[in-house]
């Protein structure tokens, strides 16, 4: 099962250091594997979430994720689209921006360093959106109580996530705004591009998770029709067939995996020049990681490592909550890569803790309820 799920991320992580060793020698060898280690401890959130939304698709739809998603998560996430942020950010083509990565990678460093604000807001307002919906919505089953109870309560308030979200956009671009203004006016026209970027971003969440939201209703309608239905199999009609709707569905909610893995990967990208600037190795090493993700959301999907461990999902939604606030944080002041990473791993790591504690408990409650029963009929 293991070596099933993991063997094509085994192989490409083989490969992919063979390359880098034949393209820069050991010490290009170690920037890839560096590489690879953080955008696995970086992205690990992502796999959890990507889980919860994947074991929704059959077998098919999970084979693409694999699939095309890993070739639109490497080539271009990873590789795509650091050329494009610079040919845009810098206005010019996207074949001079390639000469640039190749040929003048300082330059090529300092072009992205510029874009980053407006990467860091469509990237933080994204994953922003998808934290607030998580903590507004009343769970059944639920992590931290003291905070999601009430939240829960305060999200039965219409369009509250979205109204949250634009606020924090707004002080975040006005303190940009003010930071440049106080240091000279250099930069705050980029106070109105992170505006943008972050609206850009709320919007593609609203857009793709509708259209997400959408077809898996309508999904669930059709397959409590199709139940109803078999009960009279004399009837059959011509329907549009489920597969169909199924497809729909699934292409949407692949639509949003993969928008929800671009954000994920915004601080990947960036963090990857502190390490290096080359854009061959950061594909490589970053390309690695992805191939990792991807498998490990697999795998939590076939183990049912969710079902088993429920407040993983919430331990990750802190995690997307916390890097939300990182990247938008990260506008206006650097903060070190290891500490985005230790965020996500310290979040996850007590929502697994507390989901093996409480499974300890149900079975220990499971085992006293036996042994009542068993001296009640006298056993």
């Amino acid at each position: 099962m293991l070596l099933k799920t993991f063997g094509w991320s085994f192989a490409v992580t083989a490969l992919g250091l063979v390359a880098a060793a034949f393209y820069g020698g050991w010490t290009a060898f170690g920037i890839v594997a560096i590489l690879a280690v953080l955008e696995i401890s970086l992205s690990f959130d992502n796999a959890v979430v990507n889980a919860g939304i994947l074991k929704k698709m059959n077998a098919f739809w999970q084979k693409i994720f694999l699939t095309v998603g890993v070739l639109i998560a490497v080539f271009g996430m990873r590789l795509v689209f650091p050329v494009v942020i610079v040919a845009i950010s810098a206005k010019m083509g996207p074949i001079e921006a390639v000469d640039l990565a190749l040929n003048n990678k300082d330059r090529y460093q300092q072009l992205v360093t510029d874009a980053h604000p407006a990467i860091a807001a469509f990237g933080g307002m994204f994953l922003l959106m998808i934290f607030l919906d998580f903590i507004f919505e009343d769970r059944d089953i639920q992590w931290l109580r003291w905070i999601e109870r009430p939240l829960a309560k305060l999200g039965k308030v219409d369009m509250l996530s979205v109204c949250i979200a634009l606020v924090v956009l707004l002080i975040t671009s006005f303190t940009f705004a003010t930071h440049a203004h106080q240091h000279g006016g250099a930069h705050v026209d980029k106070a109105q591009t992170v505006l943008i970027a972050g609206i850009a971003g709320l919007i593609t969440y609203m857009v793709v998770g509708g259209l997400s939201g959408y077809f898996e209703d309508k999904l669930e309608e059709e397959e409590e029709r199709e139940h109803e239905e078999e009960e009279e199999a004399a009837r059959t009609g011509k329907r549009k067939p489920a597969i169909v709707l199924a497809g729909q569905a699934a292409f949407f909610m692949f639509l949003y995996l993969e928008v929800l893995d671009a954000s994920f990967s915004f601080d990947g990208v960036i963090g990857a020049f502190a390490i290096t600037n080359d854009i061959v190795l950061m594909a490589l090493g970053l390309g690695i990681g992805a191939m990792y993700v991807r498998s490990l959301t697999v795998y939590l999907v076939r183990q049912g490592t969710l079902d088993d461990y429920v407040y993983l999902e919430h331990g990750a939604h802190y995690a997307i909550g916390a890097l939300a606030v990182i990247l938008m944080v990260t506008i206006q002041h650097e903060i070190n890569e290891v500490v985005t990473g230790l965020v996500g791993v310290v979040l996850i790591a007590a929502s697994f803790l507390s989901s093996v504690r409480r499974n300890r408990a149900l079975a220990a409650a499971g085992e006293g309820s036996d042994e009542k029963a068993e001296v009640s009929s006298g056993v």
